[in-house]
């Protein structure tokens, strides 16, 4: 955030940079007071990528899907790249518009993702498939990637714990009894604790 601060005056980058500092303490709480704090911030500073990603992130963090998306699209127009692509795959497919999701996991730039990234957009993709009634497809995603050598053997381990979580989370679904075998193999990968894999494998889910 200095760093993209430091070609504007001091006292109207003081200004921007409490906005996102505020922004990003009262995000996990209070994301609509949060988003209010950068919506300030980009009336400020509407050029500055760091401002619109504070946006983007925020107001995806709120539940304002098509603020974010639309923030999403400005970030990857200003900066280049794919990385934004599972967030803005997200944002379609919450706004109820699953073509325009699957359109962005079938891009070209997919080929740019990391593996962690490369993941986070399958389990949208099995979400969005889920959402159009194609549970099966939606589960055969999820296992591909789960058995998928290069991603398993180069992503996180937050990330391999998450497409199980989702495959759990599709068994349980359906009543298989095998989803909370899957949920304690997402809670071994989740030593963080960043999903609910271990109480659910807990409860028999």
């Amino acid at each position: 955030v200095r760093a993209e601060l430091r070609g504007v005056p001091k006292d109207l980058a003081d200004k921007i940079g409490l906005r996102i500092l505020a922004a990003g303490m009262l995000v996990d709480e209070e994301p609509e007071q949060a988003l209010a704090h950068v919506l300030v911030a980009r009336r400020l500073a509407a050029r500055l990528p760091i401002v619109r990603e504070a946006v983007a992130e925020t107001a995806y963090a709120a539940g304002e899907w098509a603020t974010a998306l639309s923030e999403y699209r400005t970030l990857k127009r200003m900066r280049g790249g794919a990385e934004y692509l599972p967030v803005m795959a997200d944002c379609e497919r919450a706004l109820g518009r699953p073509r325009e999701a699957l359109a962005l996991v079938q891009s070209r730039e997919v080929a740019q993702l990391d593996p962690d990234a490369q993941i986070e957009l399958r389990i949208v993709e099995a979400g969005t498939r889920a959402d159009m009634g194609q549970h099966a497809e939606a589960e055969r995603v999820l296992r591909q990637t789960i058995s998928h050598r290069v991603l398993e053997s180069t992503a996180s381990d937050l990330a391999r714990a998450r497409v199980r979580y989702a495959y759990a989370d599709r068994l349980a679904a359906r009543g298989d009894a095998a989803a909370r075998q899957w949920f304690a193999k997402a809670a071994q990968l989740d030593t963080e604790h960043e999903t609910d894999a271990a109480q659910r494998a807990e409860a028999g889910e």
